[in-house]
C-alpha cells in the first residue's frame, strides 16, 4: 500500500514531511482508557482508586521491558493518510471480545481524529476460540494489504509462525490480551497475568481465611496468558502454609462447559473450600453457583455485567478487573503510531492497572459495560 511504502521511505530517511492535523475519521468521540482501580472492601489489599463512570486511567508500563530504538521518532507520514488495521480476538461471542471489538472502533475514530488519519477496522475473530482459525485470519489479513494488525493469541505455539510470517511481510504486528512472547511482535498491550493471579489468590485469602482448599478453574491450558494468572494464583497461595491447591482444572471457554465443569469438580470432591477463577466462564450465566457458594468462596477474574450480579447476592466475594476496551482502543493506539509515526512505545510490554470489585463498591461498575458494549459505534466501518 502507498503508505506502507512512504512508511519504507522514511525509513531509509529519503523522504521528510511535515504533519498537518486534519479530522477525517468517523464514529464517536468519546475515548476511554484503562478503568481506574476500584475500592476494595474494608481489610483488603487490591487497589483503592475507585473509578468513574467513563475511566481514564494511563495504562501501567513494564518497565523491565526491552526497550525500543526508535521509541519518540517524529511524525513522519502524510496528513489525510488511511490505513487499515485487522482485529483478531479470541471468540465473537464472549463480552470481553465484544468490549475490545468497541474500543478498536472507537479508537479508529479517535485517533484517527488526532492525527488527521483515517483508520479503517478489519474484525477478523472466529465464533469459538480457534487459534489455527485466527493463524489463517493473519494469513488472509497480510494478503488483503492490510497496515498492521492486532491480535489477542489464543495459542502462542500456533501463532508465532503467523505473526512472524506477516512482520517479515512488512506488517506490524501487536498482541493483545494474550502474548506471543517468542514472536516478532512489536508491543503487547493488557493485563499483568501473573500479578492478576496473585491478587485473585489475595483476594480468596481475605475471604475464606488462612485455611482451606482451592480448586482452580483454568479454561484453555494452551493459552500463555491463563497460564500465567494460574502461575500467579499458585505463588500467592504457597505463603499460605494452611492452604492446598486440589487441582488446576482446563476446560472450553464456553460458560455451559466451564459451567459444567465447576460443578462436577465441587460434586466430587466437597472438601474444596474456595475457587480461584483466572477467568469468569461459569459466571457469564445464570445460577452457575448454585449449590456452591453456600461450601466455598469464589474470587474470579473480570468485571462483566453478569459477574456483578454474583458479587450482588453474595455469591462471589471479589472480582479482578480488566480494560477490555482498551485492549482494543490501545492497540489501535500502537499500530497507528506505528505505521504513521515511525513510532515504538518506550517498552514493549505495557500493562493497565488491575482493579478490585467487591460488594462496597460494585455499583461503581454497573454503569461502565454499558458504554463497552454500546451498540453502532462501528457504524461505516468494516
Amino acid at each position: 500500500m502507498m503508505a506502507r511504502r512512504i512508511s519504507q521511505l522514511l525509513l531509509a530517511g529519503s523522504v521528510a514531511l511535515t504533519l498537518t492535523v486534519v479530522g477525517t475519521a468517523t464514529g464517536c468521540k468519546e475515548k476511554t482508557a484503562a478503568p481506574t482501580p476500584a475500592v476494595p472492601a474494608a481489610g483488603t489489599k487490591g487497589p483503592t482508586a475507585a473509578p468513574d463512570a467513563a475511566p481514564t486511567a494511563a495504562p501501567k508500563a513494564d518497565e523491565s521491558a526491552p526497550q525500543s530504538s526508535d521509541a519518540g521518532a517524529g511524525a513522519t507520514a502524510k496528513p489525510g493518510a488511511k490505513y487499515t488495521f485487522g482485529v483478531i480476538a479470541k471468540s465473537q461471542g464472549n463480552p470481553v471480545f465484544q468490549a475490545a471489538r468497541t474500543g478498536a472502533f472507537d479508537g479508529a475514530k479517535k485517533i484517527g481524529e488526532e492525527m488527521g488519519i483515517t483508520i479503517e477496522i478489519n474484525w477478523r475473530t472466529p465464533n469459538n476460540e480457534d487459534a489455527q482459525a485466527q493463524a489463517q485470519f493473519v494469513e488472509q489479513l497480510v494478503s488483503s494489504g492490510v497496515d498492521g494488525i492486532a491480535i489477542s493469541v489464543s495459542d502462542a505455539k500456533v501463532l508465532t509462525s503467523a505473526i512472524n510470517a506477516a512482520v517479515d511481510k512488512g506488517i506490524p504486528v501487536v498482541t493483545w490480551d494474550s502474548d506471543a512472547p517468542e514472536s516478532k511482535r512489536f508491543a503487547y498491550y493488557g493485563i499483568d497475568d501473573v500479578e492478576a493471579g496473585r491478587e485473585v489468590a489475595r483476594q480468596l485469602v481475605v475471604a475464606a481465611g488462612e485455611t482451606g482448599v482451592v480448586g482452580i478453574l483454568a479454561g484453555n491450558q494452551n493459552a500463555p496468558n491463563l497460564q500465567a494468572r494460574v502461575r500467579g494464583v499458585k505463588e500467592e497461595l504457597a505463603k499460605h502454609p494452611g492452604i492446598t491447591i486440589k487441582e488446576t482444572y482446563y476446560h472450553l471457554e464456553t460458560a455451559p462447559e466451564a459451567v459444567a465443569r465447576l460443578q462436577q469438580v465441587q460434586s466430587a470432591n466437597p472438601d474444596i473450600t474456595g475457587w480461584a477463577m483466572v477467568g469468569g466462564w461459569p459466571l457469564f450465566t445464570e445460577n452457575a453457583l448454585d449449590g456452591i457458594y453456600t461450601k466455598a468462596k469464589v474470587v474470579s477474574v473480570d468485571t462483566l455485567p453478569q459477574q456483578l450480579e454474583y458479587v450482588r447476592k453474595g455469591q462471589v466475594a471479589a472480582l479482578v478487573g480488566q480494560d477490555c476496551y482498551g485492549w482494543g482502543f490501545e492497540s489501535v493506539r500502537l499500530l497507528a503510531n506505528k505505521v504513521h509515526k515511525n513510532q515504538n512505545p518506550p517498552q514493549t510490554i505495557n500493562h493497565f492497572n488491575l482493579a478490585v470489585v467487591t460488594k462496597a463498591n460494585v455499583e461503581d461498575y454497573a454503569g461502565l459495560w454499558q458504554k463497552w458494549l454500546a451498540p453502532g459505534k462501528d457504524a461505516g466501518t468494516k
